[in-house]
């Protein structure tokens, strides 16, 4: 990291602020300090489906990391779950937000693995009214090095500052009315897609169970989650198996994102 170029950089974020040439700085910015492949700025606020705030995905790639993602899947995104509870602002790697079978789950093996990312961390800033912004940086080649992560994070006070002010009127650009509640006591979009999954054939602890799961919680996660053995949960899974008429997580994660179009 050549000090010289970052702090010219930092200069021109500051001076990109309110401009289109913000991102696109912070970008640059970040790039110096820690070079990486993709960037993308979700804005995120309760129920509503994620804004693109930009991205530098070539056209062969902007289908699956943003077109498609907005269709669903990102109710299941570990970025959003994390943007959308109680996480405090910082820095934060997929792997750390994510459930312990994440890497199993079927968002991972039927949406995430099509992106071919070796890594993705992002950069969480909430801003008042009930929004958060996440810069997320991707590598589809190598994780990022403890020491990467150390030099980003370093940077962090000056991304967040200009985020915030940048983008302070972005819980207006989501459709909600204006004296719509937020806040973690709000049900968001996820919940309610799951409390509505399977109405009529499935119970609520059905639910529950289907809900922790497309997550990524192994079966003795969910247990610990809920409060029952592990067996417990795998017997739901059967019974949950029948009732859909289905026979795997795979085809239980397509039930689930068909459903969605109705939320």
């Amino acid at each position: 990291m050549d000090r010289s170029t970052v702090m010219a950089r930092i200069g021109a974020v500051v001076a990109a602020i309110g401009s289109d040439g913000l991102a696109p700085a912070l970008a640059q910015l970040l790039q110096a300090v820690a070079p990486y492949t993709f960037t993308v700025v979700f804005g995120y606020c309760d129920a509503a489906r994620p804004l693109d705030l930009y991205d530098d995905f070539p056209a062969s790639k902007r289908r699956i990391f943003v077109t498609d993602y907005q269709e669903g899947p990102y109710l299941l995104d570990p970025f959003y779950l994390a943007a959308t509870g109680t996480l405090n602002a910082g820095l934060y790697r997929i792997r750390d937000l994510a459930p312990d079978r994440f890497y199993q789950g079927e968002y991972f093996r039927n949406y995430y693995i099509q992106t071919g990312l070796a890594e993705e961390i992002g950069f969480f800033v909430d801003i008042p009214g009930g929004a958060t912004v996440v810069l997320s940086l991707m590598r589809d080649k190598r994780p990022f090095s403890a020491r990467d992560f150390k030099a980003l994070d370093e940077v962090r006070p000056v991304v967040e500052a200009a985020i915030r002010k940048h983008w302070a009127d972005l819980p207006s650009r989501f459709d909600r009315p204006a004296d719509a509640p937020h806040g973690p006591g709000i049900e968001t979009q996820i919940e309610r897609s799951f409390h509505s999954f399977g109405d009529g054939l499935l119970t609520a602890r059905e639910r529950q169970i289907v809900e922790h799961t497309l997550k990524g919680h192994s079966a003795e996660a969910v247990g610990r989650i809920l409060g029952i053995s592990p067996g417990t949960v795998r017997i739901h899974r059967r019974n949950i198996y029948a009732k859909l008429r289905i026979s795997s997580q795979g085809e239980l994660f397509s039930r689930f994102i068909q459903t969605l179009g109705g939320v």
